[in-house]
């Protein structure tokens, strides 16, 4: 018999149709059975790198509807698995009319806990908390978005580094980082093999994109670090690796059943005993330029639009020309933006896996280090600020001023049409903490705009980061960022913005609930039940709870 290695994992749904994603231990059929229902479907599974997957589309499936399914391999029944104590997995359809959609979001998930310890330094998994409670009946959201470093190829776990251990030696690069699409799939095991995680992917729809603990810490930070570390030995395996494994893991699965129809890549891959040559000719593709994969993707629920921005392999990355998303990709962009005419949503969700709207002292200092690593203040400071910008992580949408700047007017002008959305919102995590800030634009808009920031959900932030980033709100900290802008010489933004909530340090999900044009958010941080017994199997997640700590209305 078949077994099933890992999933099965709930990707795209609409009235009718959902894509549910399978890793098993053999080639064979995977087939997903409806209960009381005709609805399901089957697929022959696929081969990477000695590993078999389906992505099976279910059709069938009546609108506003929950309907519970099993998964078989082979006519084999392989999930729900034999004594789960977790309800049934379901597909939850919406209503041809909804109005209504529940988006829980956040990132930076690093998915071990320590074994054998009644301490997780780290605190409650913000993502265990939640397939718990919803376990145990409460309000799941309608969709997930992961919004970056869903697994840390270069910062694995002591499980994973023995794994590692028993075919090579961690002495030579890449030490105990993965190194190949192989050293991926331990990653994908134990993040998405968690019980409770798993379980909760395998009912809750999820949407992901890549940030950089994907590939590796400051992916495509500048173009003298890329050059830098394509001439290593051991990066090419690596950034092929990690491009394979996001498309197979992650990237599929935003597709939907149409996109997947007319996805040549896909195609190639099915169609071949084995596809993994023909998704390395891809990704190698994929690396060396930029503009031939689009990983940006959209999502229309009902009236509610969702643009997923890839805001790490698109990037442009020569000092003179530098640019958050290329030429084709800012198209895409502006085009997505502007499709159906006005009035064609009533919210607008932007999802980037790094904030637009920073701390303002930490925006200076990295439209600062922008401008010297450019040539602002000769070649001596350049080489100064490069170091910096890799030693201090300055490399989000301020350190792209030109991209910022398009960005911020592409949303002006947007919430300032006369059939404006009610909501304008950049979703965003990255930054190992919380908080909300809105724009302040040249003249009056017809939308409330925010920048959303939500991270980590299992991880940390060093104590002097936290006091870094409460100094970046604070008025010293903006004329420390002034000043160093006039030594650059930098041209001020073209927008100010103000925080509006936080910041707040803590493993967090936030959560927007729409309902037509209204629109509510909230923050909720995981929180150990201290009178919970500890579980028996160390790789179990302690009881926690997420408990709300922020709310506001939005529209």
């Amino acid at each position: 018999m078949t077994g099933l290695r890992l999933g099965p994992v709930l990707r795209y749904v609409n009235e009718d149709t959902a894509t549910v994603w399978v890793e098993t231990e053999a080639p064979c059929t995977a087939e997903v059975e409806c209960e009381g229902s005709t609805a399901g479907g089957s697929a022959a599974t696929w081969q990477i790198s000695g590993h078999h997957y389906a992505l099976v589309t279910v059709v069938g499936l009546e609108p506003g509807t929950e309907t519970p399914y099993r998964v078989h391999l082979d006519g084999e029944q392989v999930w729900p698995l034999p004594a789960s104590p977790f309800p049934a997995s379901t597909i939850r359809t919406p209503p041809e009319d909804a109005d209504g959609l529940r988006v829980a979001f956040g990132s930076c998930r690093w998915a071990t806990r320590p074994a054998h310890s009644r301490h997780d330094p780290l605190g409650p998994d913000a993502l265990d908390a939640l397939a718990q409670q919803a376990a145990e009946g409460a309000e799941r959201p309608d969709l997930l978005l992961l919004l970056g470093d869903q697994v840390y190829a270069d910062e694995t776990s002591d499980r994973v580094r023995s794994r590692l251990a028993e075919d090579r030696d961690l002495s030579e690069p890449p030490w105990d980082q993965v190194a190949d699409y192989g050293e991926y799939t331990a990653l994908y095991d134990e993040s998405w093999g968690d019980p409770e995680v798993r379980w909760l992917l395998s009912t809750v729809p999820s949407l992901m994109v890549f940030d950089d603990h994907d590939v590796i810490d400051d992916w495509n930070t500048s173009a003298s670090w890329q050059e830098e570390i394509r001439a290593t030995p051991w990066w090419h395996e690596r950034i092929v690796g990690g491009l394979t494994s996001y498309w197979v893991y992650q990237h599929l699965g935003n597709l939907s059943p149409a996109a997947l129809a007319e996805d040549p890549v896909y195609a190639a891959v099915r169609e071949s005993d084995d596809g993994t040559a023909a998704l390395r000719k891809f990704a190698e593709e994929a690396d060396a330029d930029p503009a031939a994969v689009r990983w940006s993707y959209r999502r229309d629920f009902g009236r509610v639009r969702l643009l997923m921005v890839d805001s790490r392999a698109g990037r442009v990355l020569p000092e003179q020309q530098r640019a958050m998303l290329d030429d084709d990709e800012w198209e895409w962009l502006t085009e997505q933006v502007h499709d159906g005419g006005p009035g064609a949503y009533d919210h607008l969700l932007i999802g980037s896996s790094l904030p637009w709207l920073l701390p303002p002292a930490i925006h200076d200092v990295e439209e600062w280090n922008s401008a010297l690593c450019a040539g602002a203040r000769g070649e001596r400071w350049a080489a100064r600020g490069e170091r910096l910008r890799r030693a201090a992580d300055l490399e989000h949408w301020a350190a792209f001023p030109a991209s910022f700047r398009a960005l911020g007017a592409l949303i002006e002008e947007i919430a300032a049409s006369p059939d404006a959305p009610a909501t304008i919102s950049v979703l965003s995590g990255d930054v190992h903490h919380a908080y909300t800030a809105e724009p302040r634009f040249s003249r009056p808009v017809n939308s409330r705009v925010t920048q959303l920031t939500c991270s980590p959900m299992h991880n940390s932030v060093p104590g002097f980061m936290r006091v870094g980033f409460r100094i970046g709100w604070s008025a010293p900290g903006r004329w420390l960022g002034r000043a160093l802008s006039r030594h650059a010489k930098v041209q001020r933004p073209s927008l100010g913005w103000d925080r509006t909530g936080g910041p707040w340090f803590g493993n967090q999900l936030m959560t927007l609930d729409f309902r037509g044009r209204k629109a509510d958010l909230a923050l909720a941080q995981a929180r150990p039940l201290p009178d919970a017994p500890h579980p028996a199997d160390p790789h179990d997640a302690p009881a926690a709870r997420l408990e709300r700590i922020h709310g506001m209305a939005l529209a």
